[in-house]
């Protein structure tokens, strides 16, 4: 299947379960093991598992492979791998703790550019939209450091890491102290 067909149908089947924050990356400069890979998030444990269904559903019926799934028991974070590409689909908590857009997210596509377009049609305009919310889960954007207020640091970013970390620690299980 054309990798550009693969996003689409992607795009596509997490918009249908209201993925929040979708992005997607061109990865081919990064590695040969895939294309591509989306980063999208969920509200829950259900809508995860979900979006990973509608993924899998989609491609699947569109004569696509899906390699494997892993994570659908907890559903914090469920990894598709369809080959050419991967989708993980995470909760918030958890996407701003492991930050994979910081390392696979260099060359980040558009998802207009995907759909042909449509989207920008669709909204009529092109206004910026704050996924600062969807991402920190705080409602307003981080402040920008420029070069007269060096000084300055982001006030939501420490919440949303002890956020993470919190939530992180809490789905992974302690392990029991070796015997001797």
């Amino acid at each position: 299947m054309d990798i550009k067909k693969l996003q689409a149908l992607v795009i596509d089947a997490l918009e249908d379960v209201k993925a929040q924050d979708i992005k997607i990356y061109d990865t081919t400069h990064l590695t040969s093991m895939f294309d591509s890979i989306v980063v999208a998030s969920g509200t829950s444990n259900r809508q995860t598992k979900a979006l990973a269904a509608s993924v899998r559903d989609k491609v699947k019926a569109a004569g696509g492979e899906i390699v494997s799934m892993e994570g659908e028991n907890t559903g914090e974070w469920v990894l598709v791998d369809l080959g050419d590409m991967v989708v993980h689909i995470m909760q918030p908590a958890i996407r701003a703790y492991y930050r994979l857009e910081e390392l696979w997210g260099d060359k980040e596509i558009r998802l207009a550019d995907i759909k042909g377009g449509k989207e920008a049609r669709k909204s009529g305009s092109r206004k910026s939209v704050n996924t600062t919310a969807a991402t920190t889960g705080v409602n307003k954007p981080v402040k920008k450091v420029t070069k007269k207020s060096t000084k300055t640091k982001p006030t939501a970013k420490p919440a949303v890491k002890s956020a993470a970390k919190k939530a992180v620690k809490k789905a992974v299980p302690k392990r029991a102290a070796p015997k001797g």
